[in-house]
């Protein structure tokens, strides 16, 4: 028999007493059939109300909207004998619904939210979790990965999926589940109904600001997951390094969550960086937990990597696993795929690197990180992407100027805006040395041409992604691919 709930039960009252039997959550009224729930929400170009006369039309037998949907759709509604409900904010009253709706999650679940580091965070989580014995997921950018998999549309999913999967997962026999948590998701009230043991806060730097209006709305919005979803008594994990750290650690504290802080030496942190030492193949991490010192060998290349395990090693801890259970599982922590992934290296020891950093401060981490680890030169190649934030392409070239030895300027995924325009923007800020070169294929070719023994190339903005897209067409395009095949060529293997 399929599902049925009374609307009550999914916490939602209609107008009049109304509570119809509702036999399915939609949010898209082409998916709407007899008998469900069908949410028009407001939207960044147009609001869901307008979606409603649809929805009745398919014999939706509730409506979930706020005051300017039901004026949107009040014609259609009059004479509607089904149950209007209108929310202040219909966005969590949704996610609550479909928490109560789908009824189940993974017994033990994390979040973190920050500018860069989500997914290597929520992976490395994850890993730890699968080494101690758990069966664990990892929810965001990549999709949902480890014990169950499923592909993902976005960073943090619309509610109606995250609870899907939440309750598939935990329908699989997952009981552990770390996610990323994006800025669209928490301003979106999309993590709302997710019961969460611990939170993490990993840095913050300029980034979407195509859809914040501006640096305060962006970490208002980054900080809702620590004012706002979990509750009182649950874990907080931040770096209180950076910028916005201490700040965010205050509001933790102020709300009466568990705090465990994480710097540097002198940070007072702690989980506190006491000391690191690089190689080609990694570093040797030293750090203080638990008021004591220990070493741990991590094959990862990057500085920054040593906080997001550290990041991810506080969550595991809130989520109930003690460090020297921990400990021993770190060496085998690998990085995500297109996360500063080793992808090639040339028969004269120069090494190719893909990273997703596609944010100025991501760019500058990325480049800072790999410096210790490389003798000679580094060269990158990277762009902007097309309908994003503009303000930032100018930053992305000074980034690259001033921490690359080498600098080529290509295309990212240019989307429908006019790519020399854009590259024209990068170039600005990476100044008059730097080489622009449109086709990316061609521009890795280039960069891995100019590898000299010590040497090493970073290939930074698309990481894991497999397709380029140029104005509404998705083109396939993996930088390690390209960079293996460059390589191979260069080298005479083919």
């Amino acid at each position: 028999m399929a599902q049925q709930q009374k609307l009550s039960q999914l916490g939602l009252h209609g107008q009049g007493g109304a509570d119809p039997v509702i036999t399915g959550l939609s949010l898209d009224s082409r998916t709407v059939k007899p008998g469900h729930l069908f949410a028009g929400l407001p939207g960044s170009n147009v609001h869901g109300g307008e979606f409603i006369p649809y929805a009745l039309r398919m014999d939706a037998a509730a409506v979930l909207t706020d005051r300017e949907g039901a004026r949107i759709a009040a014609d259609a509604l009059k004479d509607w004998n089904g149950a209007l409900v209108i929310a202040e904010d219909p966005r969590a009253a949704l996610s609550r619904a479909a928490s109560l709706w789908f009824g189940a999650q993974p017994a033990h679940v994390v979040a973190v939210t920050g500018t860069s580091g989500k997914t290597s965070v929520a992976s490395f989580t994850r890993q730890i979790w699968q080494a101690l014995g758990h069966k664990a997921i990892s929810l965001g950018t990549m999709g949902v990965q480890g014990d169950y998999q499923a592909k993902l549309a976005h960073t943090t999913p619309d509610p109606l999926t995250l609870h899907r999967v939440l309750s598939e997962a935990a329908a699989a026999g997952v009981t552990h589940a770390a996610m990323e948590a994006s800025s669209h998701g928490l301003d979106q009230r999309r993590l709302d109904g997710v019961s969460l043991q611990a939170g993490a806060f990993t840095n913050f730097s300029q980034d979407h600001l195509d859809y914040h209006a501006g640096f305060e709305e962006y970490f208002a919005a980054k900080a809702l997951l620590f004012d706002h979803i979990l509750d009182e008594g649950a874990g907080a994990v931040i770096n209180i390094d950076g910028p916005r750290g201490q700040q965010m650690a205050d509001i933790a504290k102020h709300r009466g969550l568990t705090l465990t802080t994480i710097g540097g030496e002198n940070s007072g942190a702690d989980l506190r960086i006491l000391g690191q030492r690089y190689d080609a193949t990694g570093q040797d991490l030293r750090f203080l937990a638990d008021d004591k010192a220990h070493m741990v060998r991590l094959p990862l290349i990057g500085g920054f990597q040593a906080e997001n395990v550290l990041a991810a090693m506080g969550l595991c801890m809130a989520a109930g696993d003690p460090l020297d259970a921990i400990l021993p599982v770190l060496p085998g922590l690998t990085t995500v795929r297109g996360r500063m992934e080793l992808a090639a290296v040339r028969e004269n020891g120069a090494t190719v690197f893909v990273d997703y950093a596609h944010k100025p401060g991501a760019l500058i981490a990325a480049l800072q990180s790999l410096r210790p680890h490389v003798l000679g030169r580094i060269v990158v190649v990277f762009g902007a992407g097309g309908d994003r934030d503009r303000g930032k392409r100018p930053l992305m070239g000074e980034a690259a100027r001033q921490f690359a030895d080498v600098v080529i300027v290509t295309d990212d995924n240019p989307r429908t805006e006019d790519p020399a325009a854009i590259r024209a923007e990068v170039l600005a800020g990476a100044g008059p040395d730097a080489t622009e070169v449109a086709d990316r294929a061609e521009a890795i070719l280039r960069g891995v041409d100019a590898l000299q023994p010590g040497d090493a190339l970073l290939i930074a903005g698309k990481g894991h992604e497999t397709g380029q897209i140029v104005g509404q067409d998705v083109y396939p395009f993996d930088d390690s691919e390209q960079a293996s095949v460059a390589v191979a060529a260069l080298d005479g293997r083919i």
